[in-house]
């Protein structure tokens, strides 16, 4: 016989939706209050032709939110959790507007579903844009015939998530429990190469939880890890420069009202002079503490652990520009940073500019503008970017703005032949952008030409703390790419430019 589940006073449990977009259709039609006759069943007027597709499309769209989570940033900045409460608010909504007006009221259904709902919920701009892209493949005229696809993808199984030629509450659960197993990431909007991202996350998440069930370095390095931590410290000791000297750099570059990057070279050098003085002094004092000179405190043993697991040191991070990178990966990135700042110093400012150099990518751009309007004499809110492709990289600097490079996107690639946006190639995650003009211009002066306003971060996590301009301390700019696809086209692929990759 059946036990009845005993929860103990107190105890709150979590019901977790059901994993897979077959599952978490299903489970949603079979929750209150969908799965009541009369409530399924009862609508009536002019508009009960449209309340079971529209139904069963905002079933779809809720597990479409819920499940493009498990792609990671690819498939939202941040992961919401969404629940069965913003679905049966607007399941309740949606019936109440069908039955109070004479036609379907599909912007103000789209407007209260995503915006108030759902998008109660999302705190990123660039997810709320996605919110409303995902929403309107569903409330959308053409969305309720018959036989209409949720999935642009050429794939056999994409033809079968369709609109249903159903009537009853039976016969919608038949046909959705038809679906695949497994979805394919084409009916979230993304690209087939997602499913990649997709399990790459699952595997690093795997060893990073196995990595927490080894024993820490002060249980028992040994002598052999005590020599292993002493060679990986003075190895990358070696090869750190020497600080900095911003009062030389000053001299040669002194403040120029007319020329703001001398002040960027400042600022950027105070800030990785920095990062280096904590490398180093956390590095010599590890290898006093392995010869016993000094104590082997929480924060020395946490940084011999993250070396010996090739981790980055949270000691670090503390002042270090965002990164993801193993540690090998992080200090090779460091050197080459100091490097570009070291040639800039010796050779003078650059003709090209590595963006993905600097520390602080702002103040670079915003320098950039600076200059543009004290030499036009123009307001610099007044100033903005275009953004031209080059095709090869020109020779000296521009009259006005910069030449930059070092930036890669994920979820698209800019196609050279077309020179325009286009797909991702299979297996391909990750894809360098050329060379682009930052060239500053008067915002009225600004070509309107088709393009996809895509957000360049500074990492692949692509989130990070909402700053007081209201966007996240990850995110740089939106740069305008040309495109011939509408903006929806490459919202849902979850194209985004980022100013390094993770390895």
């Amino acid at each position: 016989p059946a036990r009845a589940l005993l929860v103990p006073t107190g105890v709150k449990m979590t019901n977790e939706p059901p994993k897979g977009l077959r599952a978490n259709m299903l489970g949603s039609f079979i929750t209150d209050p969908i799965k009541d006759p009369e409530f399924f069943d009862g609508v009536a007027g002019d508009n009960a032709w449209a309340w079971k597709p529209m139904l069963f499309g905002l079933v779809f769209f809720h597990a479409v939110m819920q499940e493009r989570r498990t792609f990671g940033p690819i498939g939202w900045n941040i992961p919401y959790e969404f629940n069965n409460t913003d679905l049966r608010i607007s399941v309740r909504q949606l019936r109440l507007f069908l039955e109070s007006y004479a036609q379907v009221p599909f912007e103000a259904l789209e407007y209260c579903t995503g915006e108030a709902n759902y998008g109660g919920r999302v705190t990123d701009d660039k997810d709320r844009r996605c919110t409303m892209a995902i929403l309107h493949r569903y409330f959308d005229p053409e969305a309720l015939a018959p036989g209409h696809s949720f999935c642009a993808g050429e794939s056999a199984d994409a033809k079968l998530y369709i609109q249903p030629v159903a009537e009853t509450h039976e016969e919608y659960c038949a046909a959705v429990r038809q679906l695949p197993m497994l979805a394919s990431p084409e009916v979230f909007g993304l690209h087939p190469n997602a499913a990649i991202t997709k399990d790459l996350k699952e595997t690093r998440e795997l060893f990073e939880a196995c990595l927490l069930t080894q024993s820490s370095v002060g249980g028992g390095g040994g002598s052999s890890g005590d020599a292993m931590l002493t060679r990986i410290a003075e190895d990358i000791s070696s090869k750190l420069p020497e600080d900095y000297d911003l009062e030389a750099v000053q001299a040669i570059f002194p403040v120029d009202p007319m020329q703001s990057m001398n002040t960027v070279l400042e600022q950027e050098l105070t800030r990785f002079n920095r990062l280096i003085v904590i490398v180093r002094a956390s590095l010599n004092n590890l290898k006093k503490a392995i010869k016993g000179l000094v104590v082997m405190d929480a924060e020395l043993e946490a940084l011999a652990t993250a070396l010996l697991q090739g981790a980055r040191p949270a000691l670090w991070m503390k002042r270090s520009y965002p990164s993801l990178k193993p540690l090998g990966s992080y200090v090779a990135d460091l050197l080459r940073r100091l490097e570009f700042l070291q040639n800039w110093i010796d050779h003078g400012m650059p003709d090209t500019h590595w963006l993905s150099g600097f520390f602080f990518t702002q103040a670079f751009l915003t320098g950039a503008k600076q200059n543009f309007a004290r030499k036009h004499a123009v307001s610099i809110d007044q100033v903005d970017f275009s953004y031209n492709v080059l095709d090869e990289t020109p020779a000296g600097t521009p009259e006005d703005g910069v030449y930059v490079y070092g930036i890669f996107l994920e979820g698209a690639r800019f196609n050279k032949d077309t020179a325009l946006l286009g797909e991702s190639e299979p297996k391909i995650l990750l894809t360098d952008l050329p060379m682009m003009w930052l060239r500053p211009q008067n915002v009225t002066d600004l070509p309107e030409v088709p393009h996809y306003s895509c957000p360049l971060y500074k990492t692949s996590d692509r989130r990070g703390t909402l700053s007081t301009t209201g966007h996240s301390t990850n995110f740089v700019m939106y740069l305008k790419l040309p495109s011939d696809q509408p903006q929806s086209h490459w919202v849902l692929r979850g194209v985004a430019g980022l100013t390094q990759g993770d390895d």
